[in-house]
């Protein structure tokens, strides 16, 4: 009699190899030791088992449950409830294009649009050679800087549909690619576990940061008292302001460009939604 095969997947999952969890399980400890309870260690243990195969794994799913006493349902609904973890293989480089209202209508739907053309993939797909994976994000937390693209969340700021798909192809030809704020990239399994909270070793790397554009910080600075800004107008105006006080030219925010793109769906072939598939 032929074996049916049903495609449900092995139960329980497979575990990791023993040189790779007893690696996994000296991490582990050293994560779970930061907190008074054990379960609060689950987020950054997620970014942990991530950091091994890219995704969360149902093997993931089984060591996260293991070392910290809880079910494998309990940390399922943690992993699947948050974007930042990833349920299915995908890319080095994960290519993120805001197109949340400002963003959107400064040219963020228009470069995702260009970059699904481009690369040839959907919402939440990753290139054939595995370097990139494309997907639109509802904020980036960057509306002074519209239109924003995060590479493994890392900005890179005021983008256009040409700058975008250069960006894209300088990262699939391995070309060094330097984002417009923030630490110098590196590969998502490498980001993953930087969030997992191990040192990032690269020279240079802790002291680059990123910060928030004039816009934002003007609340801040009046608050510690300091001398109102200058109005924040795009150079392209004629009436450019000057802050009198500090003799020099206010900070100033130029958009990617001249004015408000079309807007349409982001992507109605492939909408965002939870991934109901089995991790693998």
């Amino acid at each position: 009699m032929t074996d049916v095969q049903l495609g449900m997947p092995q139960l329980p999952a497979p575990d990791y190899p023993a040189e790779v969890r007893a690696r996994l399980e000296a991490d582990a400890e050293e994560v779970i030791a930061r907190y008074p309870d054990s379960r609060s260690a689950l987020l950054p243990l997620l970014h942990l088992v991530q950091s091994e195969e890219g995704h969360v794994t149902r093997t993931g799913v089984r060591f996260c449950a293991e070392v910290l006493g809880l079910t494998t349902a309990e940390v399922t609904a943690v992993a699947t409830f948050y974007t930042m973890y990833r349920r299915k293989p995908s890319g080095d480089y994960q290519v993120g294009v805001c197109t949340n209202t400002l963003c959107a209508v400064m040219g963020g739907d228009a470069i995702f649009e260009a970059l699904q053309r481009h690369l040839g993939v959907g919402n939440g797909e990753t290139t054939d050679d595995g370097k990139i994976t494309l997907e639109h994000i509802e904020c980036n937390a960057a509306c002074d800087y519209a239109p924003v693209v995060m590479v493994n969340w890392e900005f890179f700021d005021n983008q256009t549909v040409d700058s975008a798909k250069q960006m894209v192809d300088d990262l699939q030809a391995g070309r060094t690619v330097e984002p417009t704020r923030g630490a110098p990239l590196c590969t998502f399994k490498e980001t993953a576990r930087i969030l997992a909270g191990f040192p990032d070793a690269r020279p240079g790397a802790v002291e680059a940061s990123g910060s928030a554009g004039p816009a934002s910080l003007v609340g801040l600075r009046l608050a510690k008292g300091e001398a109102a800004p200058g109005r924040v107008v795009s150079p392209r105006s004629a009436d450019f302001p000057v802050n009198e006080q500090a003799d020099e030219q206010a900070p100033t925010h130029p958009s990617s460009h001249d004015a408000p793109q079309r807007t349409s769906a982001s992507d109605p072939h492939h909408p965002s939604g939870p991934v109901t598939e089995e991790g693998e």
